[in-house]
């Protein structure tokens, strides 16, 4: 018996397992352990929901379609709330008849969920209500039908404030030939009647951060609105604001660079204690995890002056380079937390999930523990939905995309590849309570 974070202990002889006796009408229990923080509780999205517990007569938490949607396998959710909904949205979305599916976006709605009412606990699965074409299958969010080459990927929805007062749902939007080449980027306008996006502003593709990215986060600073971007940290900074978000110039880095440093060797700015100088400003790029971690290694900067790149709580020699994720104020705690999954894991190359915490969205996230891990398997673009939370924000609720791709192994899951996973995370276990 094997599952991803979970085991049965090894007998005298070494084997992982457990004799079972089939008998008719009876019901045999194999009881797993549970070695890692997380619980994976359900997959969210994909054919069959259930579809053991139905065959077998069970009770099911979604009763109805099992297959709403009439959906394959979805990549890399993003979420808006839109007045008391809740704003789904897919990446590359695949189907049961043929192997090509929709490559510009799904998308789905829900109800913003109560958290005093047991029945829409996410445990027992959402309930998508998708945007779908005739046939049922879930339709284009964003078609662009005049410029049919190429996939669209659609980052960072959020609601900003036109200058009649009235809410915008804005987001990124990415048009590409591939994983490397991007053809069109910019700022797309959700229609709310038509249920798609709209280009709003085309951006040059030279201009690779000064937009929306990530998960957006909303604070408040100094009396006025503001939007962080960025992922899994939040280095992209404007205000929150439809007139700035579809301007360039308006956006604020977040960086240690020197201003002298070659682009294509980027260095830190260091103060005269030697750490990093760190400061919001418009001309340099912003640093994320992937270069402080380039620094640690070149003997740059010191591993306990990174921001991003969190050492792990078990071993203190040992830095995690993140890779996609969310950071979230959570009440709880009364600390900004990150769950990311890591770049280049040891048990799996993009299957690690890491929890940290911070003062300030910003970081530093000094320690880190791992919550989640894949053998061989790939848990990627971690997302902590926030409107989630329960008990006050001490149980939090995430999820990513577990597939085999990037992972090296050729075994996919029946039904589980290439869809939405979710896990709950209580903040009181033992050991999150180390990386305070």
């Amino acid at each position: 018996v094997r599952s991803h974070g979970y085991e049965i202990p090894k007998d005298g002889f070494g084997f992982a397992g457990i004799r079972v006796t089939p008998k008719a009408g009876e019901t045999s229990v194999i009881k797993i352990r549970r070695n890692q923080l997380a619980h994976r509780l359900c997959r969210l999205t994909g054919e069959g929901l259930y579809r053991d517990s139905v065959l077998l007569g069970h009770s099911v938490p979604l009763t109805g379609n099992t297959n709403p949607g009439l959906v394959a396998g979805q990549d890399s959710v993003q979420t808006a709330r839109l007045g008391n909904q809740i704003l789904w949205l897919w990446g590359d979305t695949s189907r049961m008849e043929y192997p090509l599916g929709i490559f510009r976006m799904a998308g789905a709605l829900t109800p913003v969920p109560n958290p005093d009412r047991p029945e829409q606990n996410p445990e027992n699965g959402i309930a998508f209500r998708y945007f779908t074409d005739p046939s049922g299958f879930a339709r284009n969010m964003m078609p662009l039908k005049e410029r049919p080459e190429g996939v669209i990927w659609i980052n960072a929805p959020c609601v900003v404030k036109d200058k009649a007062g009235k809410d915008a749902l804005v987001a990124h939007y990415s048009r590409r030939k591939g994983l490397a080449d991007e053809l069109e980027h910019g700022i797309a306008l959700f229609q709310m009647g038509e249920g798609v996006f709209r280009v709003a502003k085309e951006l040059p593709l030279k201009e690779t951060w000064r937009h929306p990215s990530g998960h957006p986060i909303a604070i408040g600073k100094n009396g006025e609105d503001w939007l962080l971007f960025g992922s899994p940290n939040p280095n992209v900074r404007v205000r929150a604001r439809l007139e700035d978000i579809l301007n360039p110039a308006a956006y604020e880095a977040f960086t240690c660079l020197a201003a002298t440093s070659d682009p294509s060797k980027p260095s830190p700015s260091l103060g005269d204690n030697g750490a990093p100088l760190w400061r919001w400003q418009k001309e340099l790029p912003p640093c994320d995890s992937a270069m402080e971690d380039r620094w640690i290694k070149e003997g740059r900067i010191k591993p306990g002056q990174s921001r991003f790149c969190p050492a792990d709580g078990n071993r203190p020699d040992e830095r995690i380079r993140l890779h996609s994720g969310t950071v979230r104020w959570n009440a709880h705690r009364k600390k900004w937390v990150l769950l990311a999954c890591q770049a280049m894991g040891k048990s799996s190359f993009l299957g690690e999930v890491w929890y940290a915490e911070s003062d300030e969205p910003t970081g530093p996230f000094a320690k880190a523990a791992r919550v989640a891990t894949h053998d061989r398997q790939s848990l990627y673009n971690i997302n902590h939905h926030e409107f989630l939370d329960r008990m006050g924000g001490r149980i939090i609720h995430f999820e990513g995309t577990y597939t085999n791709e990037f992972s090296g192994n050729p075994h996919r899951t029946p039904r589980y590849n290439y869809n939405q996973v979710l896990y709950r995370l209580d903040l009181d276990e033992g050991e999150l309570l180390k990386v305070r």
